[in-house]
């Protein structure tokens, strides 16, 4: 089975300055290792044929540490391919528009994911794919619980895997991990008004996205209860890092 994913690494990290005025988020170090390794090597262990990569803000550090990573001696797979938005519209189209540029080079089926989540405990399973590919839904996401700088949550899950708001009862969201498996389908029309390319760089969230999909029952979901944090903060990347020493 042939699969590939979409790697978000295009932000700027304005929450983590000043440790991104000069280093990209993606290439802050985590344990040892550049964050957006952690998110690469599990891809890599899933057997993911090719991953698409979104860069923005010092993106060309992102390609150049990979490019070392290369010379090294490290498998050639997955391939990686890269969607310069910086280089082309000198700005990060979010991440609905991040993923429409790259559609005409996505399959039907593709992996979603965060360079500034760490989750060492995920895993990419080829099993997911095709229970996926079987079902109707547009998304499959992993929800987490609440950390406590997101206590308000973002979906709720019912007993049969279904992702909805729960606007009415706050208490019973969870995180959405920025782990998923997504269709085409959900970043084209009629969900959304971008052209596939996004030739004209246009920005679109995916959040509003997800919920819309949700309010129709297109939106499943499980929960990852493994290790996970999103590294937003300079607090949270030296909490992460203190932890393991």
């Amino acid at each position: 089975m042939n699969t590939s994913a979409f790697l978000l690494a295009a932000g700027r990290g304005e929450r983590m300055r000043p440790l991104t005025d000069h280093t990209p988020k993606p290439l802050l170090s985590v344990r040892g290792k550049p964050l957006i390794d952690w998110a690469l090597d599990r891809l890599a262990q899933a057997q993911v044929d090719e991953i698409w990569v979104n860069t923005a803000w010092l993106g060309d550090q992102i390609e150049a540490h990979r490019a070392r990573a290369a010379e090294t001696g490290e498998p050639a797979k997955p391939a990686i391919r890269w969607s310069r938005e910086g280089a082309d519209f000198g700005h990060a189209l979010e991440t609905a528009g991040g993923i429409a540029r790259a559609l005409p080079y996505l399959p039907a089926v593709f992996w979603v994911a965060a360079a500034d989540v760490w989750a060492p405990d995920f895993h990419f399973e080829p099993a997911c794919v095709h229970q996926f590919q079987q079902s109707q839904a547009l998304a499959h996401i992993w929800l987490v619980p609440n950390p406590t700088h997101h206590p308000q949550g973002d979906f709720a899950l019912s007993a049969e895997g279904l992702v909805s708001t729960a606007s009415d009862n706050p208490g019973a969201r969870l995180t959405y991990s920025t782990m998923g498996l997504f269709r085409r389908e959900l970043f084209q029309a009629p969900w959304v008004d971008i052209p596939p390319g996004n030739p004209s760089g246009q920005s679109a969230a995916l959040g509003p996205l997800l919920k819309a999909a949700a309010a129709q029952g297109k939106v499943t979901g499980a929960i990852y209860t493994g290790a996970w944090v999103d590294v937003g903060t300079p607090e949270r990347l030296h909490s992460l890092n203190e932890s393991n020493t």
